[in-house]
């Protein structure tokens, strides 16, 4: 099994990651609302840097099916079992009464891996969608979904209820996915991605990766290439955070100079939008991200 890198020390953040946040009150009226209805975010679950930024403005994205992941993803801060609960079969309401609390006007949706389930969520997924959809009918709907294991009918029942976004992160390059990802599959996604068009052409598809675990940047050209031919819309690009001293090292600190130009590359490659910088993560900013890809791209109907 490939080693993973992992340093006793963290390092310490360049200076481009100083900036301001607003205070941390100003987010309590998000917290409340999510305690209230007993709901997991990814916000917390990944100690998602952005968590402060996002909750004072009321936007949370909710993480379906537990606290805890069946995979062991070696960058990720969500905890791992082999014995996940149970569903929660008002998990899907309670989220739809969250959406419409916070006013939400897009909201996005995530999950941990759910490999011991035949369908791997997926009709979880949809039932969130419908129930969100019947309470807030004016809300747009990103979907982050895991790969459901390569299941086709899975990937269908995600599909057919039509996400505005439907999203499903690569997370980095092929050559990594031994020592990142290690019960996922880098073709095995990219065929999730290409199949979710073949299904529905008119679907907006969108897929994000860190840099900073030891990829090189032919590779991320690479990647890129890869999801153009895999009909991707929209990439987002950010740094890896190392959650602690027990996940993968960093190994680089990516410059906004870089990110400038990853940007670019990916503009080239026939992108809609792509968000790249230092603090961008795949359900960042998302509601704007879409905002700049639909002008280039057919509304989905």
């Amino acid at each position: 099994m490939p080693v993973v890198p992992v340093s006793p020390t963290r390092q310490r953040l360049p200076a481009w990651f100083r900036r301001s946040l607003p205070e941390s009150a100003e987010s309590a009226v998000t917290d409340a609302i999510v305690r209230k209805h007993r709901l997991t975010t990814v916000c917390e679950e990944a100690t998602c840097p952005n968590r402060q930024e996002c909750w004072a403005k009321r936007a949370a994205t909710f993480m379906l099916m537990g606290e805890a992941c069946t995979r062991t993803c070696t960058f990720c801060d969500v905890a791992h079992t082999r014995t996940p609960p149970p569903l929660e079969a008002d998990e899907p309401e309670r989220i739809a009464a969250a959406t419409a609390e916070l006013g939400l006007k897009f909201v996005v949706i995530t999950s941990v891996n759910r490999d011991d389930l035949p369908d791997g969520g997926a009709a979880h997924f949809a039932a969130t969608v419908a129930a969100v959809r019947g309470r807030c009918p004016g809300t747009l709907i990103e979907i982050l979904t895991p790969d459901f294991c390569g299941n086709g009918s899975a990937l269908a029942t995600a599909v057919a209820v039509k996400p505005d976004v439907f999203n499903h992160n690569l997370e980095t390059v092929e050559r990594l996915y031994p020592t990142v990802r290690p019960q996922a599959r880098y073709r095995r996604s990219l065929e999730f991605l290409r199949r979710i068009k073949e299904i529905d052409p008119t679907r907006r598809t969108k897929s994000g990766i860190m840099v900073g675990l030891g990829e090189t940047d032919d590779e991320v050209r690479t990647i890129m290439a890869d999801l153009r031919a895999a009909n991707v819309d929209i990439m987002t690009i950010g740094q890896y955070l190392r959650p602690s001293l027990d996940h993968h090292d960093i190994l680089r600190f990516v410059t906004p100079d870089q990110f400038a130009t990853y940007e670019r590359w990916g503009r080239e490659a026939g992108f809609s939008w792509v968000a790249s910088g230092p603090y961008v993560r795949s359900s960042y900013f998302a509601e704007q991200v879409l905002a700049g890809a639909v002008e280039s791209l057919p509304a989905p109907r």
